[in-house]
């Protein structure tokens, strides 16, 4: 089987690598990383060599800058790629700052300027995918996932499926914090990429999540339960994806942002720029430096959230893990359900077929399929509506070049505040 990842010079790739070495079943799989910057995936070659080190049978790795060569024979595609690097990051996070407004890598206008700047070159790469590896199942972690992956889908249709592993890791500390396993619950979730709702938790016919949200203690024991504190928690009667910090704790976000001595972007592009001048610089390194610096980044995730507490969940959701289990699934008999970012079909309420929600689906060699949540109340699926809205008006300017689709994909999300101050951005992105 041939695993081809786009981005392969990435900072996250030895986590898929790892996950590779240490699963147990019977896949054969050859890795080739495709990047445009050689340097970095000469790097990352070592890291992964140092992984292997003594690992009988490991994947073998293949480094190349062509991606035609990289898709030619592909089976699985996973596209991890960062159009303008961590560098493009960091503008997109201080423009919507110097309004006044939220500046973050995936939510709001920066999200917004990170999909009109992604959007073309993933479709390109969509296209050249249909062409080389017409059967390969195309999996995208490239942020922002639901509309990359919506993007991808009207060339790839339902060949393309978009992951994240926030769903999965509140899955898991909620599945923790009732004492129950996680293989034997249901999660009936649903929502957009960094925009759903965990709103029942079925074991044995039952749904346990009312009797977590009535104890403070226990949620006081998770990241969610703390960040959203049980009072909104119960007024919701659900528990929301991180990322709606965003949406229900606005202005104390973009003022935690504003105090802070470096955007999470800077601190990234600094960090990651150290460490690889430090592998290349000492190869023999390569692995304990990333170490390093992994750690420290895990450790440091979503500042403007917890300030200065670190974290510490026993459990996150890996999307490593999430993705080596939607391969297993799409590759052989074994189904299993994932909640994943796929076309809608009648998932979700008001928006149409080819929308792309993030929800369980059930996956198997046919692909994976949306499943039926329960009800959505209205405010949520009024957030969700708005969102969708901006999101379908950055693929439009994205793929047409029109000003009048980002100033309605800029002034229609809501966390713009400002019509005026859209007109500036859009301004700002396109000149």
């Amino acid at each position: 089987m041939r695993l081809v990842i786009l981005g392969g010079g990435g900072f996250r790739v030895p986590l898929i690598y790892r996950a590779l070495l240490e699963d147990t079943s019977d896949m054969h799989i050859d890795v080739v990383l495709a990047d445009v910057d050689a340097a970095r995936l000469d790097v990352i070659g070592h890291v992964l060599a140092q992984l292997a080190a003594n690992v009988p049978d490991a994947p073998t790795v293949g480094r190349t800058t062509n991606l035609d060569d990289a898709l030619t024979g592909a089976d699985f595609v996973f596209s991890a790629i960062r159009v303008g690097g961590l560098a493009g990051r960091v503008r997109d996070e201080h423009l919507p700052l110097a309004e006044n407004m939220l500046g973050q890598e995936t939510v709001g206008a920066g999200g917004i300027r990170y999909g009109l700047r992604t959007i073309p070159v993933a479709r390109d790469i969509a296209r050249r995918v249909a062409a080389r590896a017409p059967d390969a199942w195309l999996i995208n972690f490239t942020n922002p996932a639901g509309m990359v992956t919506e993007a991808m889908a009207d060339i790839l249709g339902d060949r393309v499926i978009g992951i994240c592993d926030s769903p999965a890791g509140l899955s898991l500390r909620v599945a923790h914090a009732l004492g129950v396993e996680p293989d034997t619950a249901r999660f009936d979730y649903a929502g957009l990429n960094h925009l759903g709702w965990l709103r029942a938790v079925h074991v044995d016919g039952r749904d346990r999540l009312p009797e977590l949200l009535d104890d403070d203690e226990a949620l006081g024991g998770f990241e969610e339960g703390r960040l959203f504190g049980g009072r909104w928690l119960r007024a919701l009667g659900a528990i929301p994806n991180e990322y709606l910090h965003y949406y229900y704790n606005t202005a104390e976000a973009i003022r935690t942002i504003q105090r802070q001595a470096q955007t999470r972007g800077e601190f990234l592009r600094d960090q990651q720029g150290r460490f690889y001048v430090e592998a290349a610089r000492d190869p023999a390194r390569a692995l304990v430096e990333w170490q390093r610096a992994r750690q420290e980044r895990e450790a440091t995730y979503m500042p403007e959230a917890r300030g200065d507490e670190p974290r510490n969940d026993v459990v996150s959701g890996g999307y490593e893990r999430v993705a080596l289990r939607l391969m297993r699934a799409l590759s052989r008999d074994n189904p299993t359900t994932l909640i994943l970012n796929v076309r809608n079909r009648s998932a979700v309420p008001g928006l149409d077929a080819d929308a792309v929600v993030e929800v369980p689906c059930t996956v198997d060699r046919e692909g994976a399929r949306p499943l039926v949540p329960g009800p959505i109340p209205d405010d949520q699926l009024g957030l969700i509506h708005a969102v969708k809205a901006a999101e379908r008006a950055t693929i439009d300017a994205a793929v047409t070049g029109s000003r009048t689709a980002a100033l309605r994909a800029f002034g229609l999300h809501p966390l713009v505040d400002s019509v005026a101050a859209a007109a500036r951005i859009v301004d700002n992105c396109l000149g």
